[in-house]
């Protein structure tokens, strides 16, 4: 049997922004469908430690039956030493047989899906009319966001803070942006944030932001993933990924839940929803909404297998007998 192996650049090079972008899309369709399938992660961080590991299985069924596995390690001192702080492997195995089908690096899936899946919540939910962008942290995330913006509005400036100011400059320098001092400095004017970073504690605050921002938070160290404070929440229209994953890995979607600033039926709805028409999505020009973007298997399986495509249309990867 013959298993497809990618790594990290041919999975860079072949999952194109533009592409995923639209295959995030139908992998959130699928799933507010019905189609895809999709236990909640499963972490596991030995005591004391800040590392962990986690395990994001998905299955599609259907005439093309397939299984999915993310093992993804998080480690959230590797900006430091040069590295994503995500590393792993996502594997496809048939749907029928069981048998392996294709193993890649996991660092360029998960950011370049998270931040395709972004895009939709922006292209979905951001006014029409945007022109302002900003971008907190200057990481991995906070790179491939910056394309993904770009790829659903037209931005006419874009604002980057990190708390290494350096981040910033290097990230300011090399895409046309600019470098600011402070997040509020970012995002005080801005039409559109990412929110990219490790936070445990909020670093967005309700004062900061002015009528019709949209908001992608993305970040936060799972499983705490807080970036959000309790007064940003209560004032938006929030949109997720998947309910059951809010409710259970997003810890300022929680903390605003205990200290009673959103009731439990504040998720106006999922992502999936939206795509499909089953929800709406901005109900005026002046809400402030908000997607809280967790990270789904089927994100993963949908990816992945857009991968494979790409590798057996142009030849890349390679392939050994297992």
């Amino acid at each position: 049997m013959g298993v497809l192996v990618l790594n990290q650049r041919e999975v860079e090079e072949l999952l194109d922004m533009e592409g995923c972008i639209e295959a995030m899309e139908g992998a959130l369709a699928a799933l507010a469908r019905g189609e895809v399938d999709q236990p909640l992660r499963s972490l596991f961080s030995p005591a004391g430690g800040s590392s962990l590991i986690g395990l994001m299985p998905a299955h599609r069924s259907g005439e093309r039956p397939l299984y999915s596995l993310k093992t993804v390690c998080v480690f959230p001192e590797n900006p430091k030493r040069g590295l994503d702080a995500h590393q792993g492997t996502v594997s496809l195995f048939d749907g029928e047989t069981g048998e392996l089908r294709a193993v890649m690096n996991a660092s360029a899936v998960t950011a370049i899906r998270t931040a395709a899946v972004s895009a939709v919540a922006t292209r979905l939910l951001a006014r029409a009319d945007v022109r302002s962008l900003a971008i907190l942290g200057a990481g991995v995330q906070a790179r491939s966001h910056l394309d993904s913006m770009r790829a659903v509005r037209p931005f006419e400036r874009v604002l980057i803070y990190s708390r290494t100011a350096a981040h910033a400059r290097d990230l300011a320098a090399e895409s046309g942006a600019e470098a600011v001092e402070s997040a509020e400095e970012a995002v005080r004017n801005a039409d559109v944030v990412v929110t990219a970073t490790n936070a445990t504690e909020p670093v967005l605050e309700r004062s900061w932001l002015k009528p019709g921002t949209h908001v992608n938070a993305v970040g936060g160290r799972p499983p705490q993933m807080m970036e959000l404070d309790p007064e940003t929440l209560a004032a938006a229209a929030l949109f997720v990924d998947r309910r059951e994953s809010a409710e259970n890995e997003a810890g300022d979607y929680r903390r605003a839940r205990a200290e009673g600033a959103i009731g439990p039926d504040h998720i106006r709805a999922e992502l999936g929803e939206v795509v499909i028409g089953s929800q709406g999505g901005r109900s005026n020009e002046d809400e402030i909404t908000i997607f809280r973007s967790l990270g789904l298997a089927v994100e993963d399986l949908a990816a992945a297998e857009y991968v494979v495509q790409r590798a057996q249309e142009t030849g890349a990867g390679t392939t050994v007998d297992f």
